[in-house]
């Protein structure tokens, strides 16, 4: 995490960077991945659950960051950071 006046010093973290060299994401679906019950795929074959369920762990449970990088016809990287130590329950 980058320095702010309330936390000069970067918190240390992890960062994991999965991706691929496919056909990418659109910008209007890219916009919505993360959004609970949304998928591309047919009816009855995606609950639309994963990623809504990945970002919550990601971000709510652990205070890291989630995010999906894409452009289409070059491939799509997703980014999780987790900070190594654990957050202070205030």
């Amino acid at each position: 995490s980058p320095p702010t006046p309330k936390n000069p010093l970067p918190t240390p973290s992890i960062i994991i960077r999965i991706s691929d060299n496919g056909y990418g994401i659109s910008e209007e679906v890219i916009n919505r991945i993360f959004d609970p019950f949304f998928t591309t795929k047919s009816v009855g074959a995606g609950a639309g659950l994963g990623l809504s369920i990945s970002y919550q762990i990601v971000v709510n449970r652990h205070g890291g960051k989630m995010k999906c990088n894409s452009v289409v016809g070059e491939g799509t990287e997703f980014v999780i950071e987790l900070p190594i130590a654990p957050r202070k329950i205030s």
